[in-house]
């Protein structure tokens, strides 16, 4: 039995169902439900609309709420944590939602991208004394991105 939030559990159905951000050339709708229901696919026309992907959304909430649970964790003493390359000095005053459409609105990467990006987010912290804290989401979250955006978009 899985503990993960259902939209973690919407998010990792969506990405096991993807084909490097693309849907089949087979004419087969077989997951266009899902990719659309999750935003993980936009027209090129609707790209410059100030409406984003909801996956954006679920990234953001899901990474909002690590990385609260993991700083009252840090607070009470509970677990240890050991700087990265990540940390920044403060926090940014962007919130991740706002970094995240920021990033999709400039970036140009698919939406698939950011389900990808944070796979790598997931596996990077499963080092020992690794979290995802306010000082570090952000830096993680864009180099993720990019290298997503190398695997699926470069392709």
């Amino acid at each position: 039995m899985s503990h993960k939030p259902p939209h973690m559990l919407k998010l990792e159905q969506a990405y096991k169902c993807m084909d490097m951000g693309s849907f089949t050339t087979d004419g087969s709708d077989k997951h266009t439900e899902s990719y659309l229901s999750l935003g993980l696919t936009v027209s090129p026309s609707k790209k410059k609309d100030t409406d984003f992907p909801k996956v954006l959304l679920l990234l953001a909430t899901y990474l909002d709420r690590s990385v609260q649970r993991n700083e009252e964790l840090l607070d009470s003493n509970k677990i240890k944590e050991s700087s990265t390359i990540f940390h920044g000095q403060r926090a940014p005053d962007l919130s991740i939602k706002l970094y995240a459409e920021r990033i999709f609105k400039y970036s140009e990467c698919s939406p698939s991208c950011f389900v990808l990006a944070l796979i790598y987010m997931e596996r990077y912290i499963k080092q020992p004394h690794v979290y995802m804290t306010s000082l570090s989401v952000h830096r993680l979250l864009i180099t993720c991105v990019v290298v997503a955006a190398k695997f699926t978009d470069d392709a």
